[in-house]
Order: C-alpha cells, then sequence, then structure tokens
C-alpha cells in the first residue's frame, strides 16, 4: 500500500513542472519576475517547470501565493472524496438554469428547465453561436421569420446575431440543454471539424 501511495506522489510531482510554466504563462510573467516576486532564483525557477527539480512544499507555496491558485491546483493533485458537483440553479424570466461550466469565458452550457407558459416571444440578437439539445418536452424556437418546435433528442444550431427567441409551447415544461460560444467559437458534434 505504501509503494502505491508513494507512486502517487512521484506521479503528482513529475506533473508539477508542467503546471507551473502552463500557470505562469496564463499570467503572462517571466522567470525574472516569479523569481522577484518569490525570492526564488531564475535558475531554480527553471529547473523546476523543466522537471529537474522537485518541488518542496515551501516552494510551492511561495508559487501557490504569486499565481493565486490553491496549493492542490498548483499541482493538480488528484480530487479526493465526493465526486458529485454541487450546481447552483438560479431563476431567470421564471426558468430554472442551472450552470455546468465553471469558466467565465469562453464556451458556456446550461440546463434549463422552461415551465410551460404563453409567454409571449421577446426575440433578441447579440454575437455568438448556440447550440440547443431538448431533453424532454417540446421547445417552440424562433429564428428570424422562421418557428419551428423541437422534441425531444432534437438540436437546433444558430447564429445568435440573428433575432431569437426559445420557450415553451405552453402545453408542458421543456428541459434543454444550451451550449453558447463567443464569436469564432464553433460547436463540433460528432467529431467533424470544426468551422474556422
Amino acid at each position: 500500500m505504501e509503494d502505491a501511495s508513494a507512486a502517487e506522489i512521484a506521479a503528482v510531482l513529475e506533473r508539477v513542472g508542467g503546471r507551473l510554466k502552463q500557470l505562469r504563462a496564463h499570467r503572462r510573467l517571466t522567470l525574472t519576475d516569479v523569481a522577484t516576486a518569490t525570492g526564488i532564483s531564475k535558475s531554480t525557477m527553471s529547473r523546476l517547470e523543466s522537471g529537474q527539480r522537485r518541488p518542496t512544499l515551501e516552494l510551492l507555496l511561495a508559487l501557490s501565493n504569486v499565481y493565486r491558485v490553491p496549493l492542490d491546483d498548483l499541482v493538480a493533485a488528484p480530487v479526493q472524496g465526493d465526486p458529485r458537483i454541487r450546481l447552483k440553479p438560479s431563476r431567470v424570466k421564471g426558468r430554472t438554469v442551472i450552470p455546468l461550466t465553471q469558466e467565465p469565458d469562453g464556451t458556456q452550457a446550461w440546463k434549463i428547465v422552461i415551465p410551460a407558459s404563453k409567454a409571449p416571444p421577446e426575440l433578441r440578437a447579440h454575437d455568438g453561436h448556440e447550440w440547443i439539445y431538448v431533453l424532454s418536452g417540446h421547445l417552440r424556437l424562433i429564428l428570424g421569420d422562421e418557428e419551428s418546435v423541437l422534441g425531444p433528442g432534437e438540436v437546433a444550431e444558430f447564429s445568435t446575431e440573428v433575432p431569437h427567441w426559445f420557450g415553451s409551447t405552453g402545453d408542458e415544461p421543456a428541459e434543454i440543454l444550451s451550449i453558447f460560444g463567443r464569436p469564432g467559437e464553433r460547436m463540433n458534434a460528432g467529431g467533424t471539424t470544426p468551422h474556422a
């Protein structure tokens, strides 16, 4: 059992160098910037990032502070314990919206529960691209002058620059997955090549 634990620790430590380099690049810091902020020499930083030197707890704590990440994130330690993700639903215009992504930038995903109602459509347009998958119920979708009703398992993909609205048909609630990408991002469904 001790050998397995030692092997796991060694595997985590082997990945630390790449993670340190990635975090430094993400923060747009040079080795000199980090050396100045932490007191760790530039050559030590270089050896840590290349994997030529194993990090000590003292070094990791200093780097954790500079990169503003928890120590577990710094070493990309495997998650232990309860694997469930605690999703925090919110109410938006009478709908239950559950975020499925945590990153503020890039592609956003939500599960949306739309109650049965006869709410009048309010079309809107904005930059981006949206992909909707109907999990249950039926969804009324208006894109410009076109109107469709999508059932379970059906998918719609559209530019959000086109005035659009989606909601209940009024007969039953609908549950959907919505994936929204910023301009220039497109969905990659079925293993096809993403659009440029």
